[in-house]
């Protein structure tokens, strides 16, 4: 192989890879020059260095959106630190991502084993990226909905790009006559961004929830010297608060405290009642 060759080749598995030159270099050297072979190579050498920062924790990272013809995915990409988040190779990555989990349907294990443009599966593109980064990156989860039932309207806070942010929330909404009330539509999607309702009703909100919140009032005003009785009273009253500051309908409207979402709903009801059908809210390392 020529000396021209080499260094076209070591360009196109830098390019393939994202390894530094030295490392491709010593590659293709020990494998005659075979791209392929050469990629092996060099994801082995990437996960022995991955394998060694996935016992770290990944909090930071970015939450991205895709919407075409009214269907829209969300995924949640995770990195150690901020600064990582800013990166360019990062970025440009999780845009990559966004686009191919669009597809995938917001099935991880699909996408996980998709091909990006380069060529190579998406799991050993995010063990390169590891590799080169130096941090633990993780494809954390995803989600997808169709447009088969009502509307979908999404928000984006803190955006750093288009569909790109530290919170992203997603609505679908029956009863929304497009050109008419569809604006309310959005105007939900920011109110689920910043008050992270639970559940669009009571009977979404799961039994071990409810249970532990109410173990948490009994035993708060226990502590406080409250007989027993009394005790039984107020935890009624809390708990009914705690469902209602967590339920998306009966939350107090954020653009008015006077109106609850529920009453905001009715007020924009046009042909038929305006119905939640579902809603997800993902923010950046909530949970990690």
């Amino acid at each position: 192989m020529s000396d021209k060759d080499l260094l076209n080749n070591i360009k196109k598995l830098r390019e393939l890879t994202g390894v530094g030159f030295k490392d491709c270099k010593l590659a293709l050297d020990g494998t005659n020059g075979d791209i392929e072979k050469s990629i092996e190579f060099l994801r082995k050498k990437g996960i022995a260095k991955a394998s060694k920062k996935m016992s770290r924790t990944a909090s930071e990272g970015l939450v991205l959106v895709s919407e075409k013809e009214n269907k829209v995915s969300i995924i949640e990409i995770n990195s150690e630190t901020d600064f990582v988040a800013k990166n360019k190779d990062f970025i440009s990555f999780c845009k990559e991502i966004s686009e191919i989990n669009f597809f995938s349907l917001g099935n991880l294990e699909k996408l996980n084993s998709a091909k990006m443009k380069n060529g190579i599966p998406v799991k050993d593109n995010l063990v390169n990226l590891i590799a080169k980064i130096g941090e633990k990156i993780t494809i954390r989860r995803a989600n997808f909905f169709d447009n088969k039932n009502g509307f979908n309207f999404f928000y984006v806070h803190s955006a750093i790009e288009k569909n790109i942010g530290k919170i992203i929330s997603i609505v679908t909404l029956d009863g929304i006559v497009k050109g008419k009330n569809d604006d309310i539509g959005n105007k939900i999607a920011m109110h689920i961004a910043a008050s992270n309702p639970l559940a669009i009703e009571k009977d979404g909100l799961k039994k071990e929830t409810i249970d532990k919140e109410l173990e948490i009032i009994k035993a708060e005003i226990t502590n406080s010297g409250k007989p027993p009785e009394m005790a039984d009273k107020i935890s009624k009253g809390k708990i009914a608060k705690f469902i209602n500051d967590n339920t998306l309908l009966n939350q107090i409207w954020i653009m008015d405290p006077k109106k609850k979402v529920s009453d905001i709903l009715k007020e924009n009801k046009i042909e038929t009642d305006i119905k939640v059908l579902k809603f997800t809210r993902y923010k950046v390392g909530e949970g990690v």
